[in-house]
């Protein structure tokens, strides 16, 4: 753990509050990045890592260093946005049934720019996975974190994230094969590959 960052908690622990500051300031913008490959909208994302910040923040005190703080983090943003899909999808469901004669309406301009910047066929592909399948590849691939640190963050242990791993990656690779690809996402594509 870096030691600056272990300093601080230890001094937002005892009180000192300020420093709090430090530790967002450290920590802020590789939670939203990965809250936002999650939840795939900016505007969740931003809401979701202030959520999360002022609850980890509540919670400084229940930290102990027998986890790294950023899997500490990690895991609160994970069970966080878990819920928030679990939300959204019975809000989808709930919608779809009550509105199932009507037409629902067209993709924002955000959510086109969205899928741009996730790349079209991975966004795709990524939708059809389930939110604990997803999670892992985003942690892994895209925070590159070790199969231990995902364990710590997903409560699993470490070989059980391995198996999950790979049969997540061979479904994934399957979902992407069928998926006409758009010039501009090859390379993209071809790099996720890579590092699947």
């Amino acid at each position: 753990m870096n030691e600056e960052i272990e300093y601080r908690i230890k001094s937002v622990q005892a009180g000192e509050i300020q420093d709090y500051a430090y530790i967002v300031k450290e920590y802020q913008r590789q939670i939203f990045v990965y809250c936002w490959r999650l939840l795939g909208s900016e505007h969740e994302a931003e809401e979701a890592v202030q959520d999360i910040l002022v609850k980890a923040f509540e919670k400084i005190n229940m930290y102990k260093p027998t986890m790294g703080f950023s899997s500490w983090l990690y895991k609160m943003a994970y069970h966080h946005c878990l819920n928030l899909i679990r939300r959204k999808n019975l809000q989808r469901k709930f919608r779809i049934n009550l509105f199932a004669s009507t037409n629902i309406a067209a993709d924002s301009a955000a959510q086109v720019i969205e899928r741009q910047l996730f790349s079209e066929p991975l966004s795709r592909a990524l939708d059809q996975l389930n939110a604990e399948e997803r999670n892992l590849l985003v942690l892994r691939i895209f925070e590159e974190k070790t199969f231990g640190e995902i364990g710590e963050i997903m409560n699993k242990s470490e070989e059980a994230i391995k198996k999950k791993y790979g049969r997540t990656k061979t479904k994934l690779k399957k979902i992407m094969e069928p998926i006409k690809e758009d010039p501009k996402c090859v390379n993209f594509k071809a790099e996720i590959r890579n590092k699947i």
